[in-house]
């Protein structure tokens, strides 16, 4: 499955603070399994909650931010994935100006997720699913052909993939429980 944030629609926040672009999602049995979406974070404020979900939180634009309540402090800073709890709530303090950030929301109860950055060479095969999501550079997929920064792919394993061009790749790998 390909995916890019440029025909992907702004919808508003669960909160309302914000707009994110959904990118891919699959459910089972009508219950949310992953989703795939990217942020667009322009203000301080409160961030949204997901009570029974788990999150990667990925800043690839901007400098970033600082997630914290009174007991957790999360230093979301640029191409260095934050797992966390996805139902904690949190406040978001913008570190120098707006950021975009690529999230994967999860189940933990039907899926586990771990992300990666990759820089340019070949796509290491992964066991499950294989979320690729072009930051900078590009990426040569079998049979997707070339996706540039903001496209992506999900897809079983990472077949046949290079990332060329000075590229940068956010990998989301998905296995179920």
């Amino acid at each position: 499955m390909r995916f890019s944030t440029l025909t992907a629609q702004p919808v508003p926040w669960k909160n309302g603070g914000g707009v994110t672009r959904e990118l891919a999602s699959h459910s089972d049995d009508g219950k949310l399994a992953w989703r795939l979406s990217l942020a667009d974070i322009t203000r301080n404020g409160p961030f949204s909650a997901f009570p029974g979900l788990a999150r990667i939180h990925c800043i690839v634009e901007g400098a970033g931010h600082t997630l914290s309540n009174e007991t957790v402090r999360l230093e979301a800073r640029p191409l260095d994935p934050l797992c966390f709890d996805g139902g904690v709530a949190l406040d978001c303090q913008l570190r120098d100006g707006p950021c975009k950030a690529f999230n994967v929301i999860y189940d933990p109860a039907r899926v586990t997720a771990a992300p990666d950055i990759l820089t340019d060479g070949p796509v290491p095969e992964v066991e499950g699913l294989s979320v690729l999501f072009v930051v900078s550079g590009s990426l040569e997929a079998a049979g997707t052909g070339r996706l540039g920064p903001g496209e992506g792919i999900v897809t079983q394993g990472a077949g046949a993939a290079l990332i060329t061009g000075g590229g940068t790749v956010v990998q989301g790998r998905i296995l179920p429980v």
